[in-house]
């Protein structure tokens, strides 16, 4: 039986993942493997360390290439940071064909006609993500293609970023030894891994808790609608808990995964934690709800954070799907409760979900969201390439129309970075 592989990485800010999975002919996705390794050489999501971060991309595809017995040739990487920017953009051309029918070429030239924006030299499009056409004034439709019409019209999300960052993100996957198949905005690739259809219909908002980087994604009526990324996330927990309680870094990260509530009114009764002290001084003894107050805090700030970019979205009222949170940061016990005080909206804690086989349960984390999503968005969009020296043989599978002209574009957007 045919099958196709490809591999997700996501380089975070405090780990880098790669996860290696096939699809088969039957459409059955397997994770072959897994493979994780401790990030430091990104600041919010941003690279700051070439060296650090390319023996970390290093470490972790290696291990996933040790559990899948696969030599891993392209990778399909996330990218995030607080330099992400999104916008809404509009365009109209006429058709002229024979019998004005419209063409693959036509739906091309429309989103480079949406595309015609002002942005800064340092600024380059990421994604150009189409949320609706309209035909002669029918709105509405999704594919125009072979649909007759003599005005056709877009409006279409663009998502930006910096130049210097997604160049640099290049530069350390190269430099560990792979190429990159395709790059892939990381609340986008989430939203494949932990959204289901019925949430992305009803109205949902996809919240990322990472270490460096809060990833927000609002879909409605099946399409993204606005996207965010913010620089505040689970290592400013990490800090608070640091410097509020005076204890080191390792201490404060195991005080918030194994004693953390991001909601004080969940504490019923006073624990004391006890703490080693430093450097041969005498135990802390830390209370539970200290803790607490502080966790809860921060979490608040963040959630207040998403809710200034739900209104800013325009779909505040049309989210019957609520929240979903994922990454590491919603490990954090009591981000429901919390969400539900501060966003007044239902909330879930989302794990990777559409896989069938192999090592399923190893990744069954929201920490694995990202490397899922971007492993599921290449599959979806069908663009991947056989990343493996093996002897394989790929389906010969095709996209939709549209989705033919996004991985087009996307395929220029790599040109365009291998010319620098």
């Amino acid at each position: 039986m045919a099958e196709r592989i490809v591999v997700g990485l996501d380089i975070g800010t405090t780990k880098v993942c790669a996860i290696v999975a096939s699809i088969d002919e039957a459409g059955k996705i397997n994770i072959l493997g897994v493979g994780k390794a401790p990030s430091d050489g990104l600041n919010r999501g941003v690279v700051v360390n070439i060296e650090k971060t390319v023996n970390a991309i290093r470490k972790a595809v290696e291990q996933a290439e040790l559990a899948s017995g696969i030599k891993v040739q392209a990778v399909n990487v996330g990218i995030a940071g607080d330099h992400i920017r999104s916008m809404r953009s509009k365009g109209v051309i006429t058709i002229n064909n024979k019998d004005n029918e419209i063409t693959i070429r036509d739906v091309e030239r429309l989103l480079e006609d949406c595309q015609r924006i002002m942005l800064p030299t340092d600024q380059q499009i990421i994604h150009v993500i189409p949320q609706e056409f309209i035909v002669d004034g029918q709105d509405g439709i999704t594919d125009p293609v072979g649909m007759s019409g003599m005005r056709m019209e877009a409006e279409v999300h663009i998502i930006t970023g910096l130049v210097s960052a997604a160049k640099n993100i290049y530069r350390c996957v190269e430099r560990a030894g792979y190429q990159v198949a395709d790059v892939i905005l990381e609340p986008l690739g989430s939203s494949y891994a932990v959204l289901d259809d019925e949430e992305k219909e009803a109205g949902v908002v996809l919240v990322d808790i990472g270490g460096g980087t809060t990833d927000i994604a609002i879909f409605q009526d099946n399409v993204i609608r606005h996207t965010a990324v913010v620089a505040i996330a689970g290592s400013k927990v990490t800090d608070d808990i640091r410097i509020g309680l005076s204890v080191l870094e390792d201490q404060a990260i195991k005080l918030k995964h194994e004693h953390g509530v991001a909601y004080a009114n969940m504490i019923e009764e006073e624990e004391i934690i006890p703490v080693p002290g430093i450097a041969g001084r005498p135990p802390k003894e830390i209370k539970s709800s200290i803790l607490a107050q502080i966790i809860q805090a921060r979490m608040e700030e963040i959630l207040e954070i998403v809710a200034i970019e739900i209104k800013r979205s325009g779909y505040a009222n049309e989210l019957s799907a609520g929240v979903v949170f994922t990454g590491g940061g919603s490990l954090v016990r009591g981000i429901c409760p919390l969400a539900n005080d501060v966003l007044g909206m239902d909330a879930k804690v989302g794990i990777p979900r559409g896989l069938t086989g192999g090592l399923v349960n190893e990744v069954n984390n929201p920490i694995y969201a990202t490397g899922v999503g971007m492993v599921l968005h290449a599959l979806r969009s069908k663009s991947a390439s056989n990343p493996t020296t093996e002897p394989m043989i790929p389906s010969s599978t095709t996209g939709t129309n549209v989705e033919n002209v996004l991985n087009n574009l996307k395929n220029k957007m790599k040109n365009w970075f291998n010319e620098l």
